[in-house]
């Protein structure tokens, strides 16, 4: 499945490639009540036979099979599934490659092989001698009907599957292609400014994060991850805040009347300021009728800077308010979405927060909640900026983007 890989921006020497097989356990998601499953991965993995020290290669890992087939339980739809990985360098140099593939794949029916893009990663070569390269760990997101991870590794030692040969030279970069971003935290990514700039407003682009968060819902205790995004425009000395759950849709397994889900999140400050910045989302301004897509507005909120420094802003701890009911969701890990360069401000963050309305952040959505009965929360964006989804599982509407479910009770007749 899938051809095999094409090296980009080899150095001098060309490319070299090998395929190696190994024992892999894949832990199905927790949602889907499957057990761990077993099977071979055979990947194929391409590199630059010789490359000198200072240089910046280009390695692909293409999935030659997957370790499982898709279950019997769902069809999955063209381009839903994106692998990402760990390549790892040993010999003259050690290294942990994260390697990231496309979302691209054809429609895959029940029981069919997984299709997966092939995985591309860069090294930069910092020691002569011979490196090796083996492949690691891997995990597949799944982004419909509800955005998913299966999480597959090695069940026993895996072959080296690429040599580089590593001389003495004077670093030339390659031709590769942008670096796949590595999953550790840190204080980036820097903001990134965009081209739109108004009387000194200047719009940061946050980086999408991975955030697991624990719930506690009406119907117990749920898991599950969430793509987040954090954006900021900058007014002045403060930052007008937009998080966005960037995930697939649904459509809403039953009505749902006008002014029911209200989501809230508490940012993180870390860096040089600390404290929180509290956001909300608008209700639902009108009813939703059962089979419709769930529309809710990104959450908004007002950052005033504490200290003068950088700020990391991270995404923390999110409530759903919803036909009265709570359910709240606490990260089990967070990272840092964006780093603005702040000036700290009169009755500003630094230690504070904005949950009981202080200076941190104010809430920049409207709306009330309804007190009917039963329970519904929802998060979750699509590319219109609006957080979208929806799974209906046995009597349990499961939210996927901030992972909240609730129990949804049947109606009852005269």
């Amino acid at each position: 499945m899938g051809a095999a890989a094409a090296l980009i921006g080899v150095a001098a020497a060309p490319a070299q490639a090998a395929e190696v097989a190994y024992l892999t356990e894949c832990q199905p998601p927790p949602i889907s009540g499957l057990p761990p499953v077993e099977g071979t991965t055979k990947v194929a993995v391409e590199a630059p036979a010789e490359a000198a020290v200072g240089d910046e290669v280009a390695v692909v890992w293409t999935f030659v099979q997957a370790a499982s087939k898709n279950p019997d339980i769902l069809d999955l739809e063209a381009d839903t599934m994106l692998p990402t990985g760990t390549l790892k360098a040993k010999g003259a140099q050690t290294a942990d490659i994260a390697m990231e593939g496309t979302r691209t794949n054809p429609p895959i029916p029940k029981g069919g092989d997984m299709l997966l893009s092939a995985m591309r990663g860069t090294l930069k070569l910092t020691a002569p001698g011979e490196v090796t390269l083996t492949p690691d760990a891997y995990d597949i997101n799944v982004s419909k009907p509800i955005s998913t991870d299966t999480k597959c590794a090695p069940k026993e030692p895996v072959e080296a599957a690429a040599t580089i040969k590593v001389t003495e030279g004077g670093g030339t970069p390659t031709d590769s292609p942008t670096p796949t971003p590595t999953p550790t935290p840190s204080l980036s990514p820097t903001p990134t400014p965009s081209d739109t700039e108004d009387g000194g407003r200047t719009d940061f682009t946050g980086k999408e994060v991975q955030i697991p968060y624990a719930c506690k819902t009406p119907i117990g205790d749920k898991e599950a991850t969430s793509p987040v995004r954090i954006n900021a425009s900058k007014d002045g000395g403060s930052y007008d805040l937009t998080v966005q759950f960037e995930q697939s849709v649904m459509d809403s397994p039953a009505e749902i009347p006008k002014d029911s889900v209200k989501p809230s999140m508490e940012v993180v400050l870390g860096g040089d300021d600390e404290g929180t910045v509290r956001v909300e989302g608008a209700t639902n301004p009108a009813p939703i009728k059962s089979g419709d897509p769930i529309e809710i507005p990104d959450l908004k909120g007002t950052y005033k800077p504490g200290a003068t420094g950088r700020a990391t802003l991270s995404p923390g701890v999110l409530t759903v308010e919803a036909l009265g009911t709570t359910t709240t969701c606490t990260p089990t890990r967070t990272e840092v979405s964006l780093t603005l360069d702040t000036e700290e401000q009169e009755g500003g963050a630094s230690g504070g927060s904005s949950s009981s309305g202080g200076a941190a952040g104010s809430a920049g959505g409207s709306g009330t909640s309804s007190s009917g009965g039963g329970g519904l929360a929802e998060t979750g964006a699509g590319d219109n900026g609006t957080l979208k989804a929806l799974a209906l599982v046995g009597g349990t509407a499961v939210l996927l983007g901030g992972a909240v479910f609730t129990f949804m009770p049947s109606r009852r007749t005269p």
